[in-house]
């Protein structure tokens, strides 16, 4: 097969816990061909078809020199067998744009993984609307004063933006309320953005898991995000430490009612965020933790998304 992805510079990976890297690797080590592009390598233009400038490349196994470039063209994605979308948040404008290009790119016959309209329709923080039965209280709003009334209501309360990524913009307020207001502020800008409150999960002592759902199915292992010191966020580029563990009932039971709700809209990988046995978070854009997993426990988890890649392309 030919793969393109759509990923950000290579020069910017950390391959040694870079879920997209381990993807090209085990594509290549199956036989199949590499080529990535940049989101603004994305074109189309009337009476034409979707192209990028795309970068042939094979991966070396060194890990300073990791891939070579055979070759840099122009090329029609409709020539690809898939093309995956494994370009990181923010999932701003630019992100929105570059989904449109690759929507008109699947009317021209290219398949993108994940689908673009599902990736627009399925915002990461916003997606756990439609699953309200398995989180913990949660509200969107504006309004600073219906922040306060949430507080009043649920006393500990975790506030965050919409378009936050790796635990960036996190607020843990008190029963005490402390600094509420001007948190709110924030995040709100003077009531111009939207914002998330949580009910805190005292949970998250034990870490924020990252579920992975591949073809509907899920990864038996998940990995807990532990936060670290006085840190409230688990994230990893918070500081929060990665410990692999097998999934709980309660993530099972989670994983298995959305995991094909969400892989029959052409998400064939997506993120469960869960703390204790509440859903937090559903990451559809770049689900990472492929690594992690796959070095503590065994478990494959690149072979197991090809596995599923594979499949959909031949079926």
């Amino acid at each position: 097969m030919n793969l393109l992805f759509v990923a950000d510079p290579l020069d910017h990976f950390k391959i040694y816990k870079d879920t997209t890297f381990s993807m090209m690797r085990e594509a290549q080590r199956r036989g199949h061909r590499i080529a990535t592009c940049l989101p603004q390598d994305l074109q189309w233009k009337s009476g034409d078809v979707v192209k990028a400038t795309v970068r042939r490349i094979t991966l070396t196994g060194d890990k300073h020199a990791w891939y070579t470039e055979d070759l840099v063209e122009t090329r029609a994605l409709k020539d690809f067998d898939a093309v995956l979308m494994r370009k990181d948040p923010p999932f701003d404008a630019e992100y929105i744009y570059a989904t449109h290009l690759l929507e008109q790119a699947e009317r021209e016959g290219a398949t993108v993984i994940n689908r673009p309209r599902s990736l627009r329709d399925h915002p990461e923080k916003l997606a756990v609307m439609e699953f309200p039965q398995f989180t913990t209280p949660t509200l969107v709003t504006r309004s600073p004063e219906a922040v306060k009334d949430f507080h009043a209501e649920h006393g500990d309360i975790i506030l965050k933006p919409l378009d936050g990524m790796g635990g960036m913009g996190i607020f843990r307020v008190r029963e005490d309320g402390l600094n509420l207001g001007s948190i709110t502020e924030t995040l709100n800008k003077g009531g111009a953005q939207t914002l998330m409150v949580q009910r805190f999960v005292p949970e998250i002592a034990q870490g924020d898991k990252r579920v992975l759902v591949i073809g509907g199915e899920p990864v038996p292992f998940s990995l807990a995000r532990i936060p670290q010191g006085s840190e409230v966020r688990g994230n990893l580029a918070a500081g929060g430490k990665g410990v692999a563990q097998p999934l709980t009932d309660e993530d099972w039971t989670i994983a298995r009612a959305i995991g094909p709700v969400l892989a029959a809209r052409g998400l064939l990988l997506i993120g469960l965020d869960v703390i204790g046995g509440s859903l937090t978070e559903i990451n559809v854009t770049s689900p990472t933790c492929f690594q992690e997993i796959t070095e503590q426990t065994g478990f494959d988890v690149p072979a197991m998304f090809v596995d599923a890649l594979e499949r959909q392309l031949q079926g």
